[in-house]
């Protein structure tokens, strides 16, 4: 998945543990073997092959992923779209050799196949169809909290009773320590990634993180996010860092990217309102917004 995970179980037996986590990993890769773009014979590649042409038939677990995505798009009025692997790439690097951003046309023309209402869904023959040839999907923005969430499930069901599954920082969590206490996670600092901003205690819970901090190019004077706004194709400023809990990896996972592209006050208007959903925003400034019911330590 182009991602490091880190599987960690409370259990009384070395050979117990052992196995259980060999079976963790068995199942994030079985989800990469149809879920990623770079593997040719993936359901997402078929899918993207035939935009256009036809529809494909794909497996439930590929079918109802897509339709949670669809609903997270719509959430997020188009901010959340898996259909943004339609864009032309040549316009980002995001490195020193970047000094000047594209003209607004030009970064709009890119955008023009990125747009969740053109995958057509047939519940029925479960098919998914991407109207425009030339359009792709792809679930980098929510398949390894997907991926983190299928492999806690594994562990559960094998009977680990307390764990940690941590998809390169999107992570899900469940029981507690060995000494009974909640799990701790930190919240990374954005200008100091190796130091925590902020730590929250999580039972039962899952956070992701999304920042500029590691990749962004400076124009001007103007620092960009490396994140594309897919309704302007352009990158989008002032929030540094975004950080999601909720009680699934998945939704945190696909949350985290459309709020910094919705900005402050939309996203926290939108979370207030989600069930189970909490944020903490760093803008650019280093001052801190978060929603409603979050309580920082």
């Amino acid at each position: 998945m182009g991602n490091r995970f880190q599987i960690t179980v409370v259990a009384e037996n070395d050979e117990f543990a052992a196995d259980c986590i060999d079976k963790a990993i068995k199942e994030i890769k079985r989800i990469e073997e149809i879920l990623s773009t770079y593997q040719s014979t993936s359901e997402t590649n078929l899918i993207n092959q035939f935009a256009g042409i036809q529809p494909v038939k794909v497996s439930s677990e590929v079918f109802q992923l897509v339709q949670r995505s669809i609903k997270i798009s719509k959430l997020t009025q188009g901010a959340f779209d898996i259909t943004y692997g339609s864009i032309d790439k040549r316009l980002w690097n995001f490195d020193c050799n970047m000094t000047e951003l594209p003209d607004p046309e030009t970064a709009k023309e890119m955008t023009r196949l990125i747009n969740y209402r053109n995958i057509i869904l047939n519940e029925i023959d479960s098919t998914v169809f991407l109207k425009e040839k030339g359009m792709r999907i792809g679930f980098g923005g929510i398949g390894k909290g997907y991926a983190a969430e299928m492999a806690k499930k594994v562990l559960i069901q094998l009977g680990v009773q307390s764990g940690i599954v941590n998809a390169s920082g999107d992570l899900t969590v469940w029981g507690t320590q060995p000494n009974g206490e909640p799990w701790t996670v930190g919240i990374a600092h954005p200008d100091l990634t190796e130091k925590a901003f902020a730590m929250m205690e999580l039972k039962d819970s899952a956070v992701a993180t999304s920042g500029n901090y590691e990749k962004f190019v400076m124009i001007n004077g103007k620092k960009y996010s490396h994140t594309i706004d897919p309704k302007t194709g352009l990158p989008v400023r002032g929030i540094k860092s975004v950080t999601i809990f909720s009680p699934n990896a998945e939704i945190c996972d696909a949350l985290a990217t459309p709020v910094t592209i919705m900005g402050i006050q939309p996203s926290l208007h939108m979370v207030n309102q989600l069930n189970g959903v909490e944020c903490v925003i760093i803008d650019d400034e280093n001052k801190l917004y978060t929603s409603s019911n979050i309580h920082l330590s």
